[in-house]
């Protein structure tokens, strides 16, 4: 897409597609139609907030963590810089240390997974717990991956998790990036405003700058 049109990043919430192990799938029906209401469909859905692209709050994992609503709107809408990690099995500070993060405040990462949202992953990049540290270090408040997690499936004490939210960097799962070139972006990829919530579906764009 040529430079000013925004690029929708968003792994869509479709009936039938993969959910976390456990988690409540996405279901989307219609409660009432228009020929049963004389005058309007009326949708509802029944979902897990951690279907397609969502933002963790750190209440997700942290019982005295901040609540979605309890977060500032600006965390995910600004500057974001996108970086090509598809060579990595493993991300922390070392191979984070090769790219050039001064001035970047939220960072996407573009892995070698292929986000289809029919097919839960059986695996997929592991990132460090050191990774929080150092992007705190970088003055980086917002995490962004193409994938489910930024902690591995069976991970029950969610150490990358922890150390991100332990320096101030939220969470957002399950971008769609394969096609996205590396470089400077605007974000906006804001979470619906539900209360005392643990995170939300985002609808997220980028547009180069």
């Amino acid at each position: 897409m040529e430079k000013g049109g925004w690029i929708d990043i968003t792994q869509p919430l479709t009936n039938g597609m993969a959910n976390w192990p456990g988690d409540t799938p996405f279901n989307f029906e219609l409660g009432v139609t228009k020929e049963q209401s004389g005058s309007v469909n009326i949708g509802e859905i029944r979902t897990s907030l951690h279907m397609g692209t969502h933002a963790d709050a750190p209440f997700h994992f942290d019982e005295a963590g901040k609540k979605l609503h309890e977060l500032d709107v600006e965390i995910y809408i600004g500057r974001a810089k996108v970086i090509d990690v598809t060579m990595h099995a493993y991300l922390g500070r070392s191979e984070l240390e090769a790219y050039d993060l001064d001035g970047a405040e939220r960072l996407l990462l573009k892995t070698s997974e292929t986000n289809n949202p029919f097919v839960f992953p059986q695996s997929f990049i592991e990132l460090r717990p050191d990774i929080g540290p150092y992007l705190g270090e970088k003055g980086i408040f917002l995490l962004g991956i193409d994938v489910p997690s930024v902690d591995r499936t069976d991970s029950k004490d969610l150490p990358t998790h922890h150390a991100l939210g332990d320096n101030g960097i939220c969470i957002v799962e399950n971008l769609m990036l394969a096609d996205t070139e590396p470089g400077d972006y605007e974000l906006i990829a804001l979470p619906l405003a539900i209360q005392d919530a643990d995170g939300s579906p985002v609808r997220a764009v980028i547009r180069k700058i």
